[in-house]
């Protein structure tokens, strides 16, 4: 809810071309792993990414930059401009064809000052940035896996909009690959860190055998019964936890067991989970469960997978999931929902569980994960999002460009960004429960009082963005 959300703009945009590898590339097939292949990624995920203009780039065209960049950057990503094929049991695999991905340049009626300086998703007139419409589904069977649109502003400066298959790669890959380009438009011979395939090192057993429990891929009891879908009438707001205040508030009321070993993320998901189920009101016996992304890479990879070799960009992740009785979640103190989602992650983190989603994918012919009562969250703020540069420096905004059901922690300035969508009597109950985190990290920075804990970002008018009546203590 910026500034900028009722922003329109015209786009005119070139016709779409096939930029294929920039030399020759081995005609193969490669079979994705069994996580890459689930029927939940079965779609394409945007990111979009605003870039100032640069006094250094005067005279350079940025559609021409990132297009020579990206056929360059195929030949060490050359799975990439093929097409998937699906096989016996619903297998996918990339057939190496060197086909080439879609491109688009365009220019728009439009500053970067035009957008506001809180820019979150949706980002306005994200249909005219992307090259294809925007959906949660879609058939990925011999398609063009990377979709590039580079937009120009009358400003100078232009904005970097990707569409990429999930099976292809996570969030994490998808900006290896983006700083990849980057380096490759700056001038570079080569990506400084390679490319590499190895998906069999994440492929089902043989025979395959479930280990572990896995509610993420099991429904709650009554899905129907959820409050919310994504065909209502919903609003959006940006939330603000500066890591001074409202973060380091929630950390004060965690308790003292976890104060000092959970994540920032943990701390901001517990407490949006707890308010967006007080704010959707669900009946007192309902489960709700928050479901968030637990990456195989780093330090604290998921324990006895095999290390992924440096360079890896395929899915590498598992999803957590904790659950609880709404009424539970919204009765007892912020510490209860905090603990259920560290135990989440530490169940994730345990010997043997992605191997064990692996197996499950092709035991239970790849079911999709489930989402009624549930709070998708992922965080990006550690994937490395503003490393990017095409040589124009850092992007002034990098994160998604629609929104959805699920949501994002999103890294900016100072702390964390979090969109969130809700029917509007919700979200207005929801904002409530936000203002005391403000309340709370101002009147004290000792105080250990239990409280609904939030703050919304600043500038945003609660009584009329988005059609909202005034907020009512009463609701």
């Amino acid at each position: 809810a910026s500034s900028s959300s009722s922003l329109t703009f015209a786009v005119r945009r070139s016709e779409p071309v096939l930029v294929p590898p920039a030399e020759p590339t081995p005609y193969e097939l490669k079979p994705l792993s069994d996580i890459d292949d689930q029927e939940s990624l079965r779609f394409y995920r945007s990111g979009i990414y605003f870039f100032r203009s640069s006094p250094s780039k005067i005279g350079q065209d940025p559609v021409a930059v990132v297009r020579s960049a990206v056929a360059k950057a195929l030949v060490h990503y050359y799975p990439l401009a093929g097409r998937i094929l699906e096989g016996p049991g619903r297998k996918l695999a990339v057939e190496c064809t060197g086909e080439g991905v879609v491109f688009v340049g365009a220019d728009a009626d439009v500053t970067l000052e035009d957008f506001g300086g809180d820019l979150s998703p949706p980002i306005p007139c994200n249909e005219k940035l992307l090259c294809e419409p925007e959906s949660s589904s879609a058939d990925i069977i011999g398609r063009p896996l990377l979709f590039i649109q580079v937009t120009r502003m009358k400003c100078g400066g232009f904005i970097f909009a990707v569409q990429i298959c999930h099976c292809m790669a996570d969030a994490a890959g998808l900006v290896q690959l983006l700083i990849d380009i980057g380096e490759l438009a700056r001038g570079a011979d080569a990506p400084s860190v390679p490319p590499v395939w190895a998906r069999e090192l994440l492929a089902a057993r043989s025979p395959p055998r479930v280990t572990h429990q896995h509610p993420e891929y099991e429904e709650v009891a009554d899905p129907a019964r959820d409050r919310i879908s994504p065909a209502d009438a919903l609003v959006h707001r940006r939330f603000f936890f500066r890591d001074e205040e409202e973060t380091a508030c929630l950390r004060r009321q965690a308790p003292a067991g976890l104060r000092g070993t959970c994540s920032r993320f943990e701390l901001i998901a517990a407490f949006v989970w707890k308010c967006r189920t007080i704010a959707l009101r669900y009946d007192a016996e309902d489960e709700v469960r928050i479901q968030f992304v637990v990456n195989a890479r780093g330090k604290r990879r998921i324990s006895k997978q095999p290390q992924l070799p440096r360079g890896f960009y395929g899915n590498a992740f598992a999803f957590a999931v904790a659950s609880s009785t709404a009424g539970e979640l919204c009765e007892r103190p912020f510490g209860y929902a905090l603990q259920l989602v560290t135990e989440a992650k530490a169940r994730v983190l345990d010997v043997g569980y992605l191997q064990s989603v692996s197996d499950l994918m092709v035991l239970k012919a790849r079911p999709r994960f489930a989402v009624a009562r549930t709070y998708l969250v992922s965080d990006l703020t550690k994937s490395g999002l503003r490393a990017v540069d095409f040589g124009w420096g850092e992007g002034v905004y990098c994160g998604p460009a629609t929104a959805t059901l699920a949501t994002f922690h999103i890294p900016v300035e100072g702390g964390i960004a979090v969109p969130v969508r809700l029917p509007p009597r919700a979200m207005e109950r929801f904002c409530i429960e936000f203002q005391k985190l403000v309340h709370s990290s101002r009147s004290s920075s000792t105080s250990n009082a239990e409280s609904p804990l939030g703050r919304v970002d600043s500038g945003l008018d609660l009584g009329s963005a988005s059609g909202l009546g005034p907020i009512s203590s009463k609701l």
